[in-house]
């Protein structure tokens, strides 16, 4: 058994945030070797129970918070070199960057290269769980797998399906995607910590028949996950709506092809009616709120209220490479703008508490892992990060001054980047 000693942050079941000024975290390997949470709370109260099991001395990090690792709910891997490129809008930023760039993985060692980089990058800034689209090379999930396989981490990954309207390199052939899509989840789903995502690009880059062909291996599988987007740019929804006449909006297309269900994840969910909200929340699909990505790309601002009134699930994600950085505190400001922004839709100001919990247990719970990541409750997967509150000068002397633990967090939400991060254990 492992005991560390610090400040813990971690949440309870209905998102409040326990945090501990001195608290202990005990840990223990499972039959299969991964850590898990054994006991989580006051020094004072668990101390005199754990100290005569403890394994080794008890790890101090003292001035620190030790707090659940973060959790992405959308990010693309290969687009890691793309992150910060300029372009007029979403349409014209994948033409003109991201399609060219994802060629390049047909190459196995340059995918290798970028996996490996893209996972330091994750772990450096906290992230410990994603659900990433690689490319519509299978090498391309290979790649990924293999290496977070070696790292132990709980990763969810797919290949990305695109059999239209996307250039030559990237295009996928329909019937040998979907042959492809079945060995890849034979190979890696439930291998490790490891998972696999049917990933449609997006409704306008995939057939009618690859669309139903995924739905198809949807039925068939159905514990691996679902990606796509969704709703994210007017241009695109006009787009879906011609190719597409028959549907009642572009969610309805997903709907019609099997692929609105629980564990079915989708990003941007922008521009919603309530027929859509409440197609959510029936199917138990739940979106990925990208707001760097949103906001970088022009294509409008996620209506928290309208979920939250309508009752579907989401949480929080980098969209790296429309996304603007790694980092989770950077993803969680964002939120917080979007959120207060009331002039196009219900201005809400989301509380420290909630962007924290919408980050790490409460995307957890989104992707069907509540109780398993994302959280410091016993019997979860030990991920966790440990926080500087005083990394930085600035960041010092605020959270030096914050009176309670609302101003706490928030004050590394604002100020926070992955200079906050000292160290990210891996399970």
């Amino acid at each position: 058994m492992h005991l560390y000693r610090s400040a813990l942050l971690r949440f309870a079941d209905d998102g409040t945030a326990l945090y501990e000024e001195d608290g202990l975290l005990a840990t223990a390997p499972d039959d299969r070797g991964v850590q898990r949470v054994h006991a989580a709370g006051a020094w004072r109260a668990l101390a005199p129970l754990y100290l005569p099991q403890a394994s080794q001395p008890v790890t101090h990090w003292p001035g620190r918070i030790i707090a659940p690792g973060f959790v992405d709910m959308h990010v693309h891997y290969p687009q890691l070199d793309v992150i910060g490129s300029p372009a007029e809008g979403l349409l014209p930023w994948l033409e003109n960057y991201t399609f060219p760039h994802e060629s390049r993985f047909a190459d196995g060692g340059y995918a290798v290269g970028v996996a490996g980089f893209f996972l330091d990058e994750l772990q450096r800034n906290g992230v410990t769980t994603a659900l990433t689209f690689a490319t519509s090379h299978p090498g391309s999930v290979d790649a990924l797998m293999a290496q977070a396989q070696a790292r132990r981490l709980r990763l969810i990954a797919g290949k990305v399906l695109q059999d239209r309207h996307s250039p030559d390199g990237v295009r996928d052939a329909t019937e040998q995607s979907l042959i492809d899509t079945e060995a890849l989840i034979q190979r890696w789903h439930g291998k490790g910590r490891l998972g696999y995502a049917i990933t449609p690009r997006f409704a306008p880059t995939s057939t009618p028949q690859q669309l139903s062909g995924a739905g198809a291996l949807a039925a068939r599988y159905p514990d691996v996950w679902v990606q796509s987007h969704v709703a994210e740019n007017q241009q695109e929804i006009r787009w879906a709506q011609e190719l597409f006449p028959g549907a009642r909006s572009y969610l309805d297309v997903y709907a019609r092809a099997g692929l609105l269900r629980e564990r079915a994840v989708y990003a941007h969910c922008i521009h919603f009616d309530d027929e859509d909200r409440a197609a959510m929340r029936e199917s138990g699909a739940v979106a990925a709120v990208c707001p760097t990505s949103n906001l970088f790309l022009g294509s409008g601002q996620f209506d928290f209220a309208g979920a939250d009134r309508m009752g579907f699930g989401y949480g929080l994600a980098s969209d790296v490479g429309g996304g603007t950085s790694f980092s989770p505190f950077h993803t969680m400001l964002a939120a917080y703008y979007v959120g207060r922004e009331g002039q196009t839709k219900t201005g809400l100001s989301l509380a420290p508490q909630r962007l924290w919990w919408l980050h790490t247990a409460g995307a957890a719970r989104a992707l069907g892992l509540d109780g398993v990541v994302g959280n410091l409750q016993p019997g979860c997967e030990a991920d966790f990060v440990v926080l500087n509150p005083a990394a930085t000068p600035l960041l010092a002397r605020r959270t030096a001054g914050a009176a309670h633990l609302d101003e706490l967090l928030f004050a590394m939400i604002v100020l926070g980047d992955d200079r906050l991060i000292e160290r990210t254990v891996i399970a």
